[in-house]
C-alpha cells in the first residue's frame, strides 16, 4: 500500500475548516471524495495542520494510504479534475515512506496573516484579508511581537475551547511587513494553540491603533488568561503558509 504526500492550496472562506464535520463542508472531506472517485476505495486523508472555517492555505500538506498503485503526477491531476468547481487545488504529490506522517512529522509550521490597512473596502480581496480602515504603525507592531517570541505559557492567546493539553508554546519568529496598504505577520513554530495566531494578530492591532503599548502586550502574556488579550482577528486574513519536515 503506497503512502502518497499531497501539497493543496484552497480557498477555505465556504468550509467549515480542514476537519470533517457531521453537517458541514470541508477540506478534508471533499479530498477524500474526490479520492473515492477515482480510487474506487475510502481513503482517510491526514493534514499537516487543522484549519479553522474561513481560514486559508496555500500550502498545506497531507497523507494518505491506497491499495492501488499511481503514478503522483496523475495522482495530482485526477485529484483535480475530481475537485472542480470547488476552489481546492492539490499542487504537487510524491509517493514517501510508509512511516511519514504530516502532522507528527511536521518541524516548522508557517502561517501567514493578511490585513488590507486602507480606507476603502476590499472589492477583489473580499473574504481574503482582514480589512482595517484605521492607519496602523507596523513598526510598533513589530517592536510589540518581540516579547510573544520565545517559549511561553500563551493561555492569553488560545481559545478558550483548544483542546491542547498544554498552554506552552515555542514561537520562533513573528515578522511584520507593510507593502503597500497591505500589512503582512509571519509566524513560524512547530505548532500552534488553536486561534492563537489570530489572537495575536488582534492584540497587535491595538498596538498598531496606538491604543497598547509593547508593556500591554507582555502584561497580557504574562497574565494567563484570555480576557487580557485582544480581539480575536478574523479567519479571512489567515494563511496556512507552508510545513517543514
Amino acid at each position: 500500500m503506497p503512502r502518497f504526500k499531497i501539497t493543496i492550496e484552497y480557498d477555505g472562506t465556504n468550509y467549515a475548516g480542514w476537519q470533517q464535520q457531521n453537517k458541514a463542508p470541508s477540506i478534508q472531506e471533499e479530498l477524500q471524495k474526490a479520492a473515492f472517485r477515482f480510487l474506487k476505495e475510502d481513503v482517510l486523508i491526514t493534514g499537516a495542520g487543522r484549519t479553522d472555517a474561513g481560514v486559508h492555505a496555500l500550502g498545506q500538506v497531507a497523507h494518505f494510504d491506497t491499495q492501488k498503485t499511481f503514478d503522483p503526477f496523475r495522482l495530482c491531476q485526477a485529484f483535480n479534475a475530481h475537485l472542480r468547481p470547488q476552489p481546492i487545488s492539490v499542487l504537487s504529490a510524491q509517493i514517501v515512506d510508509d512511516n511519514f506522517h504530516a502532522r507528527f512529522d511536521a518541524k516548522k509550521r508557517y502561517y501567514i496573516y493578511k490585513i488590507l490597512n486602507r480606507r476603502s473596502r476590499p472589492a477583489l480581496f473580499e473574504n481574503r484579508v482582514w480589512w482595517v480602515h484605521q492607519p496602523l504603525d507596523e513598526t510598533l507592531m513589530e517592536q510589540a511581537a518581540q516579547v510573544l517570541i520565545g517559549k511561553h505559557d500563551f493561555t492569553t492567546f488560545r481559545a478558550t475551547a483548544c483542546q491542547a493539553k498544554s498552554p506552552v508554546k515555542t514561537l520562533d519568529e513573528i515578522c511584520i511587513r507593510r507593502y503597500g496598504d497591505f500589512i503582512f505577520f509571519y509566524f513560524c513554530a512547530r505548532s500552534f494553540l488553536h486561534h492563537q495566531v489570530r489572537n495575536i494578530v488582534g492584540t497587535l492591532k491595538q498596538v498598531g491603533e496606538n491604543k497598547w503599548t509593547k508593556k500591554d502586550v507582555l502584561d497580557a502574556l504574562e497574565a494567563k488568561d484570555r480576557k487580557a488579550g485582544g480581539p480575536t482577528a478574523p479567519a479571512a486574513g489567515l494563511y496556512f503558509e507552508k510545513v517543514v519536515y
